[in-house]
Order: structure tokens, then C-alpha cells, then sequence
């Protein structure tokens, strides 16, 4: 007698005519499905690059589903990265504190610039931090009137810019002559910004230090040589 459960394509036929009733699942069949959904069960805990660094160990059944996975993660990690995108700087009031700079959210970088209107270097530096909001979007720039949001904070020390990271103060700039006055350049202020860590910047060095070195250069080239003013001496006697 012909096992109703053996795979044959005349059994497959029978069955899909009714004939033969649907082919009965083995324990050992069972097992392995279950295997195998464990493990395509685990590839939903991969990360991008995980998923990425272990494609070649994929079984040829697991690649529909992990390209759905992968399609996910893809997803959630857009997702991620247009909740910190922010490219412009946001006026808040000392009530906003909390929420803009101690609730901003795990591993986002805040720049938090104190001013008064009337004082040109607080203009020239709100200027500069729209510019470097626009090139580092996903850094929080933000700005204060200073006694809006520390009652009684002296003049004297504005401008003020605080750097934080996860409500933790990273680097702070105090008072005009720490910007070097108003010859200060977006370029500068960047770098000084990127030493904190709140932005990455592609210039290779201080910005400063060029202009220090060709000012020391150009004077310098405008002194007289010892041999020089030997020579006119002589020329003299």
C-alpha cells in the first residue's frame, strides 16, 4: 500500500484533489521549523551593521525575511536621525531650560549662547551660530537673552556660549576677550566649538593660529636685518 504521506508528485496531486489527506507533519519536522524560527527570530534583535556582518551566514530561506528586518531597521534608524536634525538657532526663555537643554535627549550636543541685543560681538556670534547650525544639523543651537534665563547675570560676561551633552556642561566661553573681539570669524568660532566635541569639523587646525602666524611673519619682514643696520652704521662713520 502506497504511504499517503511519502513526497511523491502523484501524492501531491491526490492531495490537492482531496483525495489524499494534507501530509502530516513529523515531530522531527516540527523541530527544525521551530529551529529555524528561533533563528530568523533573532535576526529582529540585529542591529544595521549586524545584520550587514552576518549576511553571509544567512540560510537561502532566512533572505526574504532578513531583507524585511533590514528594510525595518532601515526604517527606524531614518526615523532616529530626523527627530535630531535641527539646523537653525531657537530662541527659549529660562522656562524652556529644561526641556531644551536638560531634557534634550541622550547623546544630542547642546550650544547654548547668552546675549543681549545692542552688544555687537553677541550680534556678530548669533550670525556665526545660524551659519553653523545650518552645517551641523543635528547639534541643538540655541540662544538666550542672558537675564532671561539667569536672573541677574552681569554684561560683563557676555558673551557667554555653553556646550552640553546629556545635561552635563562640556566646555564654556566667557566674556568678549575669550572670542578675541569682533575680528572673530565663523571659522574660529567653529573650531573653538569643535574642540568641545559638539560639531566635527573638517579644518585641520585653529584658524587663529594662521592669522597669528602670517601677522608674526609680516612683522618680521618689516624689521631690519642686523647686517642691514651694520651697514648703514658703517655708511654713516
Amino acid at each position: 500500500m502506497q504511504d499517503p504521506n511519502e513526497d511523491t508528485e502523484w501524492n501531491d496531486i491526490l492531495r490537492k484533489k482531496g483525495i489524499l489527506p494534507p501530509k502530516e507533519e513529523s515531530p522531527q519536522d516540527d523541530e527544525e521549523e521551530q529551529q529555524h524560527q528561533s533563528v530568523v527570530q533573532s535576526y529582529e534583535d540585529m542591529t544595521l551593521e549586524e545584520l550587514h556582518d552576518n549576511q553571509d551566514d544567512f540560510e537561502e530561506d532566512d533572505e526574504a525575511a532578513i531583507e524585511m528586518y533590514r528594510q525595518k531597521r532601515l526604517a527606524e534608524w531614518k526615523a532616529s536621525q530626523a527627530k535630531n536634525i535641527f539646523g537653525e538657532v531657537t530662541e527659549i526663555s529660562g522656562q524652556d531650560y529644561i526641556n531644551e537643554v536638560n531634557k534634550a535627549g541622550e547623546g544630542i550636543w547642546v550650544v547654548l549662547h547668552l546675549y543681549k541685543q545692542g552688544i555687537p560681538l553677541c550680534s556678530l556670534i548669533n550670525q556665526h551660530l545660524s551659519a553653523l547650525a545650518h552645517k551641523f544639523p543635528q547639534t541643538k543651537f540655541l540662544k538666550s537673552i542672558s537675564t532671561t534665563c539667569i536672573a541677574n547675570y552681569p554684561d560683563r560676561n557676555l558673551p557667554t556660549v555653553f556646550v552640553y551633552l546629556d545635561n552635563q556642561i562640556k566646555a564654556q566661553f566667557i566674556g568678549p576677550l575669550v572670542f578675541g573681539g569682533m575680528k572673530l570669524t565663523l571659522e574660529e568660532l567653529e573650531w573653538r566649538i569643535s574642540e568641545s566635541g559638539a560639531v566635527k569639523t573638517e579644518l585641520e587646525e585653529n584658524p587663529r593660529k594662521q592669522i597669528e602666524d602670517k601677522l608674526m611673519s609680516s612683522i618680521r619682514s618689516s624689521l631690519p636685518t642686523r647686517r642691514t643696520s651694520e651697514s648703514e652704521s658703517e655708511d654713516e662713520d
